[in-house]
């Protein structure tokens, strides 16, 4: 979708529709002067509660030739004293989903003259684009019927705005929102289509258009390294484990890197400990953590950033087979350090635990992973944030702020040593999986005995990586989570 930036009035504004943000409690001067404009047919609306600014509410009118655009949108976005950078990312994604049902394509919007916040340009541009996504490649009947998506928006501004710097700001919303559009696209992609190979596929086409380093271990390779753990949980599949790693470098950036893992698994059956069939297709989701990652390197280069960033994926599918890892096997991972499987379906943290040893040869400032590591994280949770474990407690307070800002929340856990107790292992050093309670805290903490000094962060996203019913700007099924967040946390903001 294009975004074009005016400082046009927006009364005197020519457009399929106009988008205005609306307050519970206050009425603005735009408000006022459209009210006027159609009769006082917003105040009756407001008297008889038809519309009454609640959060995320909305209300299209028509303006029956009475106003230079041919329709009005009204927005919820409720007290104006409680108005945050998130709530108008969702009154900017609630207007994309009720432009959607209209079918208007292309349409104006005023939301950003309701709000004084420093970042509102940036919450109305991100909550459009992104609230625009659908995913729709497999779809082949009834195309006449289907909306055939947004092409145009017009953001006006007040006129003191300054053009040039809007621009920027609005191009750099525009590369975030395509690498949450990237990684949405990949976790919504059915596991016959994204596989390991599919995954070093992206990432050399991202290397290639950024001018990124893009490198792929296959499978004589990873042995060869002695990533025991890795190959272990992909050599049941018909398609090998591999492990992709792309490094930014910055212009003119000095110092070590930060380094971001994705866990990459393709698709997951559980392996040998098979998971019941109700569901199983939801597994193909077991990537997320990848997604975000390809996700967060892309925008990254294509917003510039002065800083060195590493990432690592890890991939593989878990399948049963007469080749598979088995409960009882022992590993040897990266590390040296053995492994007793006790469940193969707790695939992830042995994938990740060699990707992090192999990590800290970038020494890097900070590592943070993001996996859809356990069930237990969305009992814990639910879908409204993702687990935060870490052995650095500076990185954890930044990254929680970067979560409140970007309305992507993290909540921190504990990873105390006495969860470790019930990893440990008769006959090796440590084994995968142990009871049930605590689940998330055993699996953080097992991943922790795998990164030695670094400062680490581990993100849980079981719970957010997948949506079960749509939301403002995120539509049912894949949500890119993960994107945002890093790209605030690399910023600083």
């Amino acid at each position: 979708m294009k975004i074009e930036i005016l400082t046009e009035n927006p009364l005197q504004h020519t457009s399929n529709a106009l988008v205005i943000g609306c307050f519970e409690d206050t009425k603005d001067e735009l408000y006022a002067a459209l009210d006027s404009e159609l009769g006082g047919c917003l105040a009756r609306l407001a008297a008889s509660r038809e519309f009454t600014g609640k959060t995320n509410s909305s209300r299209l009118l028509h303006t029956l030739g009475k106003l230079p655009f041919e329709r009005l949108l009204l927005v919820g976005l409720g007290k104006r004293a409680e108005l945050t950078s998130e709530r108008l990312r969702q009154g900017a994604g609630t207007a994309m989903q009720a432009l959607r049902s209209a079918r208007v394509s292309s349409f104006s919007s005023a939301l950003c003259q309701s709000a004084t916040l420093p970042d509102a340009l940036e919450a109305v541009a991100t909550g459009s684009l992104l609230g625009a996504y659908a995913f729709e490649w497999y779809k082949t009947k009834d195309k006449e019927e289907r909306f055939e998506g947004f092409q145009a928006m017009t953001l006006l501004l007040p006129k003191q705005t300054d053009l040039e710097a809007a621009r920027a700001r609005v191009e750099a919303s525009g590369s975030i929102a395509q690498g949450v559009r990237l990684a949405r696209d990949l976790v919504s992609q059915p596991g016959n289509v994204v596989t390991p190979g599919y995954l070093a596929d992206t990432a050399r086409e991202i290397s290639g258009r950024h001018g990124l380093s893009c490198r792929v271990y296959e499978m004589d390779e990873l042995i060869a390294m002695g990533m025991g753990a890795l190959v272990a949980v992909g050599k049941g599949a018909a398609e090998p484990p591999r492990l992709i790693v792309l490094e930014y470098r910055g212009a003119g950036a000095k110092g070590r890197p930060t380094v971001l893992v994705g866990k990459g698994i393709t698709f997951d059956s559980g392996g040998i400990s098979i998971k019941p069939g109700a569901g199983m297709e939801e597994m193909k989701t077991d990537m997320a953590g990848s997604a975000a990652v390809l996700g967060t390197m892309a925008a990254a280069a294509g917003l510039k950033l002065p800083l060195n960033l590493v990432g690592i994926i890890p991939t593989a599918e878990n399948m049963p087979d007469g080749k598979a890892y088995k409960p009882g096997d022992v590993l040897t991972s990266l590390s040296g350090t053995t492994i007793e499987i006790t469940n193969t379906d707790a695939e992830g943290r042995l994938i990740l635990c060699d990707a992090l040893h192999f990590a800290q040869k970038y020494k890097p400032v900070a590592l943070i992973d993001l996996a859809t590591l356990t069930g237990a994280c969305v009992v814990a949770l639910g879908h409204e944030a993702s687990g935060l474990m870490g052995n650095d407690q500076r990185l954890a307070d930044a990254l929680q702020r970067a979560g409140e800002r970007s309305g992507e929340r993290l909540w921190q856990l504990p990873l105390w040593d006495e969860y470790g107790e019930g990893m440990k292992s008769d006959i090796a050093d440590l084994k995968n999986s142990g009871s049930r309670d605590g689940g998330t805290l055993k699996a953080g903490w097992f991943l922790k005995q795998f990164v030695g000094a670094t400062h680490w962060a581990h993100l849980d996203i079981a719970g957010t990586a997948w949506c079960d019913k749509a939301r403002p700007y995120c539509p049912k099924g894949a949500t890119g989570v993960g994107v945002r967040l890093l790209i605030e946390y690399l910023t600083g903001k």
